[in-house]
C-alpha cells in the first residue's frame, strides 16, 4: 500500500512540476514589435523588475480614415537591453520578444518579456 501511495503522489507531483514549466517557461510564441518607446522604468515593491510600454501606431480604425494608437506592454529581464532602453525614452524602437503563457514576479508582470533591442532611432514626424 505504500509502494502504492508513493507513485500516486510520485505521479501528481510530476504532473504538477511538468504543468509549472510549460506554463511559466515554455515560450508561446516570439517576434518582433516596432514603435514609439513611450515609457520604461522599474518598479515593484519586493522583486524590482523594469517595465515599459510601446506605442505602436497605423493600425486600422472602426473609423474611417482614423488611425489607432495601439500599447504594447512588457518586460525586460536582461540589465544590458534595460539600459539601452533606458536611454531610448521617446525614440523609435524594434524589439525582438518572447511571449509565455504565464508571468513570474521575478520576469515582470507582463507575459511578453523582450530580450533584445534590433534598432534605436529617432522619430521622423
Amino acid at each position: 500500500m505504500r509502494k502504492f501511495l508513493f507513485m500516486v503522489v510520485g505521479g501528481v507531483l510530476l504532473l504538477f512540476v511538468l504543468f509549472f514549466l510549460y506554463r511559466y517557461y515554455y515560450v508561446f510564441g516570439s517576434g518582433v514589435k516596432a514603435g514609439e518607446l513611450n515609457l520604461f522604468v522599474k518598479k515593484g515593491y519586493i522583486m524590482k523588475t523594469y517595465e515599459g510600454r510601446l506605442i505602436q501606431t497605423g493600425y486600422r480604425s472602426k473609423q474611417p480614415g482614423a488611425l489607432q494608437s495601439n500599447e504594447f506592454n512588457f518586460s525586460v529581464t536582461n540589465e544590458r537591453v534595460a539600459q539601452q532602453l533606458l536611454r531610448a525614452s521617446g525614440k523609435f524602437v524594434e524589439l525582438q520578444y518572447n511571449e509565455y503563457q504565464g508571468a513570474l514576479p521575478w520576469r515582470g508582470v507582463s507575459n511578453f518579456v523582450v530580450d533584445s533591442v534590433l534598432s534605436i532611432r529617432d522619430v521622423n514626424y
